[in-house]
């Protein structure tokens, strides 16, 4: 295929999906990540798109919210590894939060097979992936239905989750820096997901490695607050997804790498697939933590211990 080729193409997708990653520009047009970057970089140098860390996106990705239709068809093979390795930090009985977003979703399909689980959610996909979950209960927010990611927000969305309180909360967003932390495009949404976190003891953040280093309109979670990442693991080349990584782990955040290929020392992580933690200082853990839904203890609730894994 010959450059204009590729790159009329490579432009047809993004302006379909509003963002698309490297990897799936590569894949779709069968060729390498180092020529789709080359090719991007033309098509930037045009104003025809803008790149993302590990992608790219329409002009003005900076303010744009892709919907629902696109989101779910970026980074899919990421998004799984991740809901695979996240599942394995939910304990049976436990009460946890769980925000919108298409990773999110993917772990939602995972703790149907939780017994004793409570999740509250704002998410109508997270919820309908739990619907027939025999011995999951769903707790849903109030609040006004947001069309482009099937979820509620505003204050009445905010307003049900006073006086919440469970062990974790599992959220996503659009990007994720060292320096704010994770942040997302829209307000309403952003609102709704700072209301969730108040309402637990540790942040989980999932996000692949093409949210590393973007940062968006809207702060919700400072990096501070966030207990853990769980995210993919970043091309080789990725300089600086992989920089990224190492700056919010020396903040403390506890990072999981979904599909490495093995590990080094620690204890094995038990998930279908290998992890890999990223070293950094620790931080005290929360004392006397328990879970429960307005302030109502939930049996089985002690945090799952998994061991640090060294960088290979």
């Amino acid at each position: 295929m010959f450059a204009a080729e590729r790159r009329q193409l490579i432009l047809e997708m993004v302006r379909a999906n509003g963002a698309v990653s490297l990897r799936e520009l590569a894949r779709v047009v069968q060729t390498s990540e180092v020529t789709v970057r080359r090719d991007v970089r033309a098509l930037e140098a045009e104003g025809l798109l803008d790149r993302r860390h590990g992608g790219a996106v329409l002009p003005g990705g900076f303010t744009r919210e892709s919907g629902f239709p696109q989101k779910s068809h970026l980074a899919t093979a990421e998004k799984t590894a991740i809901a695979d390795l996240a599942a394995n930090f939910v304990e049976e009985g436990e009460a946890i939060v769980v925000g919108a977003g298409t990773t999110t979703q993917e772990l939602a399909r995972r703790l149907a097979r939780v017994p004793g689980l409570t999740v509250v959610t704002n998410s109508l996909l997270v919820a309908q992936a739990l619907a027939h979950a025999n011995r999951v209960e769903v707790v849903m927010t109030g609040g006004t239905l947001r069309g482009s990611n099937y979820a509620l927000v505003g204050s009445g969305a905010e307003q049900s989750l006073q006086g919440l309180r469970v062990s974790r909360a599992f959220l996503s967003g659009s990007g994720l820096t060292a320096e704010r932390g994770l942040s997302t495009s829209n307000m309403l949404s952003a609102s709704v997901d700072r209301a969730l976190v108040q309402a637990a003891a540790e942040v989980v953040v999932l996000a692949d490695h093409t949210k590393l280093g973007t940062d968006t309109m809207f702060q919700t979670v400072p990096t501070d607050v966030i207990t853990r990442l769980v995210t993919d693991e970043p091309p080789t080349h990725d300089d600086r997804a992989q920089t990224e990584l190492q700056a919010l782990a020396d903040q403390g955040v506890q990072i999981a790498v979904a599909g490495a290929s093995g590990s080094q020392g620690g204890d094995e992580v038990p998930a279908r697939r290998a992890a890999r933690s990223v070293p950094g200082p620790r931080r005290a853990a929360p004392a006397g933590l328990r879970s429960a839904v307005l302030g109502e203890p939930v049996p089985g609730a002690e945090r799952g211990r998994v061991a640090d894994l060294r960088r290979r």
